[in-house]
């Protein structure tokens, strides 16, 4: 199966919680694998649950988490531009792309959780059989996502996610609106991890999940190996 038409769901959300502080997309993991798939010469669609501007968590740029990515994304003013112009999530359809990769950061905590255009999105992909990626708090975005049996999509099946310990040290335990470890427990995920704050990526069929910011390379590679072998 090759993949050359990909979307990217990112988020519109930029408070923290209650907190005062900003968040939005963690731009590690929207940069790495853009700038992969990019340089495959994919053709990539960018879109939110709003459209427009999506939030860049402030903290995703500081120095400590400076990669090669994102300082060619702050280079690049072409790609600043998709970001500043993403299309609106409930005018695109599965039937228009390959596959589809959703980028974490905390903002998909408080709007792709129970964004219904973006749940009904996973499906049609799913359930087209073509696969669905996402990394750190992305996996929230799996919460109301079904089965054309009814079952939730990820009962049974294998997820990573951002864990709970490596919310705990982050200092967001209370912040974020629930456990999104616990949340993915209780819909019957088998829940996996690696070590915190190293790349972890799981696959389960058509399901390609990773764990934290660190694993958003990891992830696009597991899905172009698993697209390639198709």
């Amino acid at each position: 199966m090759k993949i050359n038409k990909i979307l990217f769901v990112v988020t519109s959300h930029s408070e923290l919680g209650n907190t005062g502080k900003k968040t939005g997309l963690w731009i590690e993991e929207f940069a790495a694998p853009y700038y992969k798939f990019r340089d495959l010469e994919k053709q990539i669609v960018v879109a939110s649950p709003k459209g427009g501007q999506t939030p860049i968590d402030p903290k995703s740029d500081l120095p400590e988490n400076k990669t090669e990515a994102t300082l060619r994304y702050y280079d690049d003013k072409e790609t600043q531009d998709v970001l500043s112009n993403t299309v609106k999530l409930s005018t695109v359809s599965a039937a228009d792309f390959d596959t589809v990769f959703y980028p974490g950061g905390h903002g998909p905590m408080w709007d792709l959780a129970d964004d219904k255009d973006s749940a009904k999105l996973i499906e049609d992909f799913y359930n087209s059989g073509k696969p669905v990626t996402l990394v750190c708090h992305a996996p929230v975005a799996l919460k109301n996502a079904r089965l054309p049996n009814g079952l939730w999509l990820i009962e049974g099946k294998r997820v990573a996610a951002f864990t709970n310990t490596e919310e705990e040290t982050a200092q967001l335990t209370y912040v974020v609106p629930f456990s999104l470890e616990d949340m993915l427990k209780q819909r019957g995920a088998a829940f996996q991890k690696g070590e915190d704050w190293k790349p972890f990526v799981t696959r389960d069929g058509l399901l390609i999940t990773g764990q934290n910011p660190a694993s958003s390379v990891l992830a696009a590679d597991t899905l172009l190996d698993y697209t390639e072998r198709l």
